[in-house]
């Protein structure tokens, strides 16, 4: 994998964006930054990062093996990698948070948005920013942001960081290429927060509900059992988890 190492840009998917426009990327590349000016987050938010403290990278892998309507094959297989890593790091108590935070104990370390390369309706390649809370401490009025200097006491190298996440997402990666989708759902399924709990949601109307995750579908919806003993399917724009 080539990876371009820069000490301060805006967005690293932009950055790879870009790059891909000029020179169509055919190989699996990452773009690491010392510091983000514009780093992104889900659904238009900022992910706030520390210069020097944390990891935030962007990994283009190229796809030719999916369709469209599987493309939640990819965010599946990201979690996994990403979880793979902090699980070859010893952090405790992990778990993906649907669709792709991970947890360790109720601390989000991890975030990642996925921006899909497609053409005449096939994925070509994904575009994957991730940003690995690494030796942060303090996280201004996000109680629940957490780092594996915070939960493990120690320092680490972030090099080292991203050489484990690097590895772990090319062996998952390997497997999303090989087809084997059934697994890779009923494992990304096996660790998701809260499965199988009773949980209170909130809905697009700001309204509270309970309910209970059983599964997702393919397309990436999140399965809910109600009270009313009725699984209902939701987007991620239509609920949130409270905890």
């Amino acid at each position: 994998m080539d990876i371009i190492k820069v000490d301060a840009i805006g967005s690293t998917n932009t950055f790879l964006r870009d790059m891909n426009r000029e020179k169509y990327l055919t190989k699996s590349t990452c773009v690491v930054a010392r510091e983000q000016l514009e780093g992104k987050g889900q659904m238009g938010t900022t992910w706030q990062s520390n210069p020097g403290e944390n990891l935030t990278c962007s990994v283009f892998v190229p796809i030719n093996d999916l369709d469209v309507m599987e493309q939640f094959y990819i965010s599946m297989t990201v979690s996994l990698g990403v979880y793979d890593a902090l699980d070859l790091l010893k952090l405790p108590k992990l778990s993906i948070k649907w669709p792709n935070d991970i947890l360790s104990d109720k601390l989000k370390m991890c975030g990642v948005l996925i921006e899909n390369v497609v053409n005449n309706g096939r994925l070509r390649g994904a575009i994957i920013g991730i940003g690995i809370n690494v030796n942060q401490q303090d996280f201004d009025n996000l109680p629940l942001a957490g780092s594996l200097k915070k939960v493990l006491g120690r320092s680490f190298d972030i090099d080292e960081v991203l050489s484990v996440l690097l590895a772990k997402l090319e062996y998952r990666f390997s497997i999303l290429h090989n087809s084997n989708f059934q697994n890779i759902k009923r494992e990304y399924e096996s660790l998701l927060f809260r499965k199988n709990k009773p949980s209170t949601f909130l809905d697009v109307k700001g309204d509270s509900f309970v309910g209970i995750i059983q599964s997702i579908t393919s397309a990436g919806k999140l399965q809910i059992l109600l009270e009313d003993e009725v699984i209902q399917s939701f987007d991620l724009k239509e609920i949130r988890l409270l905890y």
